[in-house]
């Protein structure tokens, strides 16, 4: 396999138990394909967030391994290969003004400051927050410090984006919003995004690939391909295609649900 068509990340046989003898993952394997948008779907305390973090170089597995880019590279990625998260709540500096905890990562990693700055502009025009630059983060709503947190995480034109749960204190009209939004970023940037979510309706939505999570411990139990052509818009969430794929999840879900 050429160097340019390897998977992002490669999981083979990943396990993960925590110090309080919690095994939060069973053996995973999984595949993170180039340019895919892949969801990790599943209840609480199937190893998601576990599974990500791992992906994401903040855990390092008890047994098995993680690839990156084809071998050859850890987390940190290398030449033009570069990993961004986004946590489930922005995690802003509440002191600092948007702009500026927008530049952090740029800053530690000792980027002259006009070019940071243009960085910085960049990434928030991309997000729409471009006349919120001088804002501090008590001063934008909910959605916006999310937008605020994902223009952070792209300010250094990540190779592959990871998300975790980044829509979900938010209402349902503000996620959907941001999910149209993401979809757009994606489609206009061409990352890989690793996107965690307890929402049947939004993996659908955002989706090449689903992978569904069951506890005790984390495993994958099922993958569907959600093979709808992209842009998506609410003409999509209103499709027969859209419902069978729903149905289609909510029955494993189901199915995790009663094993557990």
């Amino acid at each position: 396999m050429a160097a340019a068509d390897a998977p992002v990340v490669v999981i083979a046989g990943a396990r993960k138990t925590y110090a309080t003898g919690t095994q939060a993952l069973a053996p995973v394997d999984l595949a993170v394909r180039r340019g895919e948008f892949l969801t990790l779907l599943g209840p609480s305390g199937c190893g998601k967030t576990t599974l990500l973090n791992l992906m994401a170089g903040l855990l390092t597995p008890d047994a098995g391994t993680l690839r990156w880019w084809g071998g050859g590279f850890d987390a940190t990625g290398g030449p033009g290969r570069r990993l961004a998260m986004v946590f489930q709540s922005p995690t802003l500096m509440p002191w600092a003004r948007v702009d500026a905890n927008v530049r952090l990562p740029l800053d530690l990693a000792h980027v002259p400051r006009p070019a940071a700055d243009g960085d910085v502009a960049s990434a928030l025009d991309l997000v729409g927050l471009g006349r919120f630059a001088r804002h501090f983060p008590r001063e934008l709503s909910g959605g916006m410090q999310m937008r605020a947190s994902i223009a952070r995480a792209l300010v250094t034109a990540p190779d592959l984006l990871l998300m975790d749960e980044p829509f979900g204190a938010l209402d349902e009209f503000t996620r959907q919003r941001l999910d149209t939004e993401l979809l757009a970023l994606w489609d206009a940037r061409g990352f890989t995004v690793v996107f965690v979510t307890h929402s049947i309706v939004e993996a659908v939505f955002l989706s090449t690939r689903v992978a569904v999570m069951g506890a005790r411990p984390g495993r994958i139990v099922d993958e569907l391909a959600i093979d709808a052509p992209y842009p998506r818009s609410d003409d999509f969430r209103m499709s027969p295609e859209f419902a069978a794929h729903c149905r289609r999840l909510s029955e494993q879900v189901a199915a995790v649900g009663a094993q557990a």
